[in-house]
């Protein structure tokens, strides 16, 4: 994956540090634009696929970023810790929106297993059905690269 630093002042992540970071249950901000133009920001669960280099979140399909999605496809994205020390994952990419019950099934549990540690969670199950009825899509997001940065790294 290609790691940019965010600021020449800040230091940035490796790529290691990067993927490690992506395995936080911090909130990822998506942002997509309106059909006005404007933007749309929405903190959602993900989960990230060090293997394939892709983020994933689920949603329902009638969403406003899930149709925004379909009418541009370029998006905007950050996973941050404002608890010091202060870092941060952000980039642009392109989402895809993945209907396929093969693929938004078992990759909507990976998201709640992540979050909620386990599929008996009652928003785990309401979820999962919905996941099941066709109610809930998948975004696919390929990130052209990753902006980092950790004032853990400062020199003080």
């Amino acid at each position: 994956m290609k790691i940019i630093s965010a600021t020449s002042e800040i230091p940035s992540m490796t790529n290691e540090e990067a993927e490690k970071f992506l395995e936080s249950k911090l909130n990822l901000q998506l942002a997509t634009i309106d059909e006005q133009g404007d933007p749309n920001i929405q903190p959602v669960w993900f989960y990230y696929d060090k293997d394939e280099e892709k983020l994933w979140i689920n949603t329902s399909k009638f969403a406003k970023k899930t149709q925004n999605i379909l009418k541009r496809s370029t998006i905007y994205f950050s996973i941050d810790d404002e608890n010091p020390p202060v870092r941060g994952v952000k980039g642009k990419g392109i989402a895809t929106i993945i209907d396929d019950l093969k693929i938004v099934v078992p990759l909507g549990e990976k998201i709640s297993l992540k979050y909620l540690g386990t599929l008996d969670h009652p928003i785990a199950k309401m979820i999962s059905e919905d996941s099941k009825k066709g109610g809930v899509v998948l975004v696919e997001i390929s990130p052209k690269f990753f902006s980092t940065w950790d004032y853990g790294k400062m020199q003080f």
